[in-house]
């Protein structure tokens, strides 16, 4: 018994050094692995400024709405430079204004951080929104394509009732579309044209935010796009800057009505993008050509790289986020 007793604890005492010799090891041996594959994922610096075109760009028109694919040169959404890491995993997304700009570049992340995504467009853009439907799919996540015109409240809640039918459910929603057109002065603006606009964005949020409230849980994510000109409005956009300005402020009403409820309101503030809103009437042929080329950084942004704001502002991880406006100006400055 007394060796038995005598070789068991030999058999601890060897075992237990063993495993503090290991122990010691282990965190040099995970450290040095992990500093190996940061280094083999590094990239290199890239300087912003040099990061994308500069104007002059090409005088070009197109009549409204616009395709990205008939830009020059072709904005950047992504495409080739997004890579997701699961952020996004499992959740549902509906998005207006999906097929090219701001909500293509948010469509495209959400899929490869892991959602299925609906998207939103007019008819006229169909071709554009086919290219993003294949690129979710091509991320393993589920496309839907709901066409159809935001002006009419009827089919802004026929567009939800299709997205939580097909998704099997909503949780992130994105109101991004917008309509703008440049007019130099107020007198050339219609009736007609003012209602258009205010129709696109703002109504058409409202009217989508109240059917999908009913769908959303505690831990759904609002997001709504404005713009620089909130707060720092070009002259020749009297009716476009306005619902902009409109935007920062419902997000941040909304914000404060659905928070005992668990649901986050943000927003983003682009300043100049480039995206087919300046080549369908958004700009003039002299500003278009210049686009960009007054901000800090000289050049126009690339939906790209707003991409990871609506990702940021979708993920759980961000849940004290709420009723704040992120920008991304070039250097402007605002919001």
């Amino acid at each position: 018994m007394k060796d038995e007793t005598t070789l068991s604890r030999r058999q601890i005492i060897s075992g237990l050094g063993a495993s503090l010799a290991v122990a010691a090891v282990s965190p040099v041996l995970s450290v040095d692995a992990a500093t190996n594959a940061a280094d083999a994922a590094a990239e290199p610096l890239k300087d912003p400024n040099n990061a994308y075109p500069k104007p002059p760009f090409k005088s070009q028109s197109q009549p409204w709405p616009g395709l990205a694919s008939k830009m020059e040169p072709l904005p950047d959404h992504g495409e080739k430079s997004y890579k997701g890491s699961g952020r996004l995993k499992g959740r549902k997304a509906l998005i207006t204004g999906g097929d090219s700009g701001m909500g293509r570049a948010a469509a495209i992340a959400y899929a490869r951080e892991g959602a299925d995504v609906a998207i939103n467009y007019l008819p006229a853009e169909e071709a554009d929104a086919k290219e993003v439907v294949a690129l979710i799919k091509a991320a393993g996540q589920k496309a839907v394509a709901i066409p159809g015109d935001l002006r009419d409240e009827a089919f802004c809640k026929k567009l939800v009732d299709e997205a939580v039918r097909q998704l099997g459910g909503l949780d992130i929603l994105v109101s991004n579309a917008a309509r703008q057109q440049q007019h130099q002065s107020i007198m050339e603006l219609s009736s007609e044209d003012f209602d258009a606009t205010m129709k696109t964005n703002i109504y058409a949020p409202f009217w989508i935010i109240k059917a999908a409230l009913p769908h959303l849980q505690p831990g759904s994510a609002i997001i709504g796009t404005t713009s620089e000109q909130a707060t720092d409005p070009s002259a020749d956009l009297y009716d476009y800057a306005q619902t902009k300005a409109a935007t920062t402020s419902y997000v941040r009403s909304l914000a404060k009505q659905l928070a005992p409820k668990g649901i986050r309101v943000n927003g983003v503030a682009p300043g100049p993008i480039w995206t087919p809103l300046q080549v369908s009437g958004g700009a003039t042929q002299e500003k278009l050509q210049k686009f960009g080329g007054d901000t800090p950084m000289k050049r126009p942004g690339q939906p790209a790289e707003l991409a990871s704001i609506y990702v940021q502002l979708a993920d759980p991880m961000a849940s004290y986020a709420t009723g704040q406006v992120y920008g991304a100006t070039g250097g402007g400055g605002q919001p």
